[in-house]
């Protein structure tokens, strides 16, 4: 195939060009860390036939950009809506658009209900209140899609929880979290209560479902979670675990927790593709590969 993908230097991008240049597909990436910003790529005509769109690009960062910088993420309405109108006119083969388990109805999101997200918790015609103004970016993508399918554009919409590596950058809980426990910090600390629970999904098995769909035509929107439920806290616990040694753990209150409780319903991604990678080995393999230090 001809791939194209945006936010290629990102961590999902970087992940996705590696595993589709090892299966011999030529590849373009495109990303503004490298001098190249999508938006200009969107408002020209394309000179080459992608097979593959995978649209990568977006503001994140992490939670404290979401809730303290929230203004950061308006470059994403941009980015979506020239990467839809450009992959229209230009005859694009699919496009993967990558939504957020942050589009789900924040209602549906607390400890007491342990409710597991399903794709039909989303009602583009009548959205509730999803996660901040990021929530937000995602919900109109998603409505872009549909309307982008309707017009004959091929689009697989996929909503990963809380995806993580062992190069990730240290803004996300996982890498920082496990820094801190390589460090043997005492105490160690996470943000906000460290009560808050999340759905962590191995940046290999997004890669995996996502071609996964891709090759099968599914157009979604899928979850990519693993549906296991864990808290802050206990991520800590697992990582000093594996460090071997047993430090105070300790809440930063005065930190962003975000919501409360967001896990995966994984019954539509289990007919397509299954996670592979737990939790502990996605820590022990981050251990190892000495990238957290970076």
């Amino acid at each position: 195939m001809r791939v194209l993908i945006t936010g290629s230097s990102g961590f999902l991008g970087r992940h996705f060009q590696e595993a589709l240049q090892a299966r011999g597909h030529f590849v373009r990436g495109v990303d503004i860390r490298d001098g190249h910003d999508a938006r200009d790529l969107f408002r020209e005509s394309s000179r080459v036939q992608y097979d593959l769109l995978l649209h990568c690009a977006a503001v994140v960062n992490g939670r404290a950009t979401i809730e303290r910088r929230p203004m950061d993420q308006a470059v994403d309405f941009e980015l979506d809506a020239g990467m839809f109108q450009w992959a229209l006119a230009n005859d694009i083969g699919r496009v993967v658009y990558f939504s957020s388990s942050a589009a789900y109805p924040v209602s549906l999101q607390d400890s007491e209900s342990q409710h597991l997200l399903t794709e039909d918790d989303i009602e583009l015609a009548q959205p509730e209140l999803p996660d901040e103004l990021y929530g937000w970016t995602k919900l109109t993508g998603e409505i872009l899609a549909h309307h982008a399918r309707r017009a004959g554009l091929n689009v697989t919409v996929v909503r990963p929880f809380s995806g993580y590596g062992d190069d990730q950058d240290l803004c996300y809980p996982f890498p920082a979290i496990v820094r801190r426990a390589q460090l043997r910090q005492d105490p160690l600390v996470v943000w906000g209560d460290g009560t808050q629970v999340r759905d962590f999904i191995h940046v290999n098995d997004i890669v995996a479902s996502v071609m996964r769909c891709v090759t099968q035509c599914v157009n979604g929107p899928i979850n990519l979670g693993t549906g296991r439920a864990t808290s802050m806290m206990d991520l800590a616990r697992l990582a000093a675990n594996l460090v071997g040694y047993s430090p105070k753990i300790t809440p930063l209150t005065d930190q962003p927790r975000g919501v409360a409780w967001r896990v995966a319903d994984t019954t539509m991604m289990s007919r397509h593709c299954t996670p592979v990678v737990t939790l502990e080995r996605g820590i022990e393999d981050a251990l190892r590969s000495g990238k957290l230090a970076i």
